[in-house]
C-alpha cells in the first residue's frame, strides 16, 4: 500500500524548497499530494512550474494586504477542512511561515504526524524575525518527525527538550541546495529585463528585503545606504526585484524611480534570480534562504538583519552580518567591492556549510524508515 504525503506550500521560498523533496518522493513510490494554500500564489505556481510540478489543490487564501491572524486563520481552516475531507498518512510542511506553522496545527488537531523540514533553526529572539521565530518554534513542538538542516539546528532541538531518536531526528542538509543545483545546472538564460541589464558592463550589487522588522525606518536607511553606494562607486549598478507586498514597495519606488543604474522589477521567477545572484558582485539581502544559496554559489552576501538564526553563514560560509545602519551597510559594501584581499577570506573561509544536494533523498529515507517503524 502507497503512503500518502500531503505536501503543504504557501510562499514562493517554500515552493522552491519543496519541489525537490516533492521529486524524492515520487521517484521512492509515496502517494504525494500537493497542497497549497495560496499565500502567495502568482510567485509560488510560477517555482513550481520551473520544476515540472504544479500544485494538487489550491486554497486560494490570499487577500491584499492581509493581516497575520487573518491568513493564519484562513490557512488553519483551509488545511483542515482539505484534511476533513482527504485521507493522509503524513503531513509535511517547511520553514517558518504562517502557512507552515498554522498547516502543523491543522494536522495536529487530526492526529496526523507532520514531518518539519528545516527543523531547528532558532535566533533566539521571539521578535527577529517575526513572526517566523514563533512559527518555527510552534511547528517544531506539533511535529513527530524532524528534518534539520544542520548538526546545529538539530542540537537546537535536542537542547530544548524534543524526544529524539534516529527514528524521528535526520541531519539532511538544506533542500534549497538540492534545487539551486538543479537550477544552475539547467542553466536557464536570463529573460529580460534582466539579459539586457546584464550586457552592461560593470559590477552589480542585488538587493532584497522584505522582512517585517525591515518595514519602515529600517528599510528606508537601507536605500540611503544604498545611495550611499551608488555615489562612491560610479561603474556599479543595483538591481531591485520588489517584495509583492506593498509596505515594501512604496518605500523602494519611492527612493529609487528615476536613478538610471538601478533597475525596480517585480520579483523574479527563481531561474532569473539565480541568473542574478551569479552575475552579482555582492548581495544584500535579509532573506534567509539567500545566505544558504550565496554560500554554494561563492558569493558574498551582506545580511541586513542584526541576528540570524544561521549562524553557520557567517562562520564557513560567505555572509556577514550588517543589520541596517546605513553607515555600516555602506562601509562594508565598498569594502567588500574595493579589497581584493577581504573578497578573497571571506570567500575561502569554509565549505558550503548548507548541504550537498542530497537533503531531499535523506528527507524521502527518513519519512520511509519512520512509515516502517510505526
Amino acid at each position: 500500500m502507497k503512503r500518502k504525503v500531503i505536501c503543504v506550500i504557501g510562499t514562493r521560498p517554500e515552493a522552491i524548497k519543496m519541489a525537490p523533496v516533492v521529486q524524492a518522493l515520487r521517484r521512492e513510490d509515496f502517494e504525494v499530494v500537493v497542497l497549497s494554500t495560496g499565500q502567495h500564489r502568482t510567485m509560488l505556481a510560477q517555482a513550481l512550474s520551473f520544476f515540472g510540478i504544479a500544485a494538487d489543490h489550491d486554497l486560494e487564501v490570499m487577500e491584499e494586504r492581509q493581516t497575520l491572524d487573518g491568513i493564519t486563520s484562513r490557512v488553519l481552516t483551509g488545511v483542515g477542512e482539505y484534511l476533513d475531507s482527504h485521507s493522509a498518512d503524513l503531513v509535511l510542511v517547511h520553514g517558518d511561515t504562517t502557512t507552515t506553522m498554522a498547516s502543523a496545527l491543522a494536522s495536529f488537531y487530526r492526529h496526523i504526524p507532520v514531518g518539519h523540514i528545516e527543523a531547528g533553526l532558532r535566533s533566539g529572539d521571539m521578535a527577529r524575525p517575526f513572526p517566523e521565530e514563533a512559527n518555527r518554534i510552534i511547528t517544531d513542538r506539533l511535529s513527530s518527525l524532524w528534518f534539520a538542516p544542520t548538526a546545529g539546528a538539530a542540537e537546537n532541538l535536542r537542547s530544548e527538550g524534543f524526544s529524539l531518536t534516529e527514528e524521528n531526528l535526520f541531519i539532511t542538509g538544506n533542500t534549497v541546495i538540492d534545487a539551486l543545483q538543479e537550477t544552475v545546472e539547467k542553466n536557464h538564460p536570463p529573460s529580460e529585463p534582466l539579459r539586457s541589464f546584464f550586457e552592461i558592463p560593470g559590477p552589480i550589487l542585488l538587493l532584497t528585503a522584505h522582512r517585517r522588522e525591515s518595514w519602515g525606518d529600517p528599510l528606508r536607511s537601507v536605500c540611503q545606504a544604498a545611495g550611499d553606494i551608488l555615489e562612491a562607486c560610479g561603474q556599479i549598478r543595483i538591481l531591485v526585484p520588489m517584495h509583492k507586498n506593498p509596505s515594501v514597495r512604496e518605500i523602494l519606488t519611492g527612493h529609487f524611480t528615476g536613478e538610471e543604474r538601478v533597475l525596480l522589477c517585480d520579483p523574479l521567477d527563481y531561474p532569473d534570480f539565480v541568473s542574478a545572484m551569479n552575475r552579482s558582485s555582492l548581495i544584500l539581502s535579509d532573506s534567509g534562504g539567500v545566505q544558504e544559496e550565496a554560500a554554494f554559489l561563492k558569493k558574498i552576501v551582506l545580511v541586513l538583519r542584526d541576528i540570524s538564526e544561521r549562524p553557520e553563514a557567517f562562520e564557513t560560509g560567505t555572509a556577514l552580518l550588517v543589520g541596517t545602519s546605513r553607515e555600516k551597510i555602506a562601509r562594508e559594501a565598498l569594502r567588500v567591492l574595493s579589497d581584493p584581499d577581504y573578497r578573497r577570506a571571506i570567500l575561502t573561509r569554509g565549505e558550503n556549510p548548507f548541504g550537498d544536494g542530497r537533503a531531499s533523498s535523506r528527507i524521502a529515507d527518513g519519512i520511509r524508515n519512520f512509515f516502517r517503524n510505526r
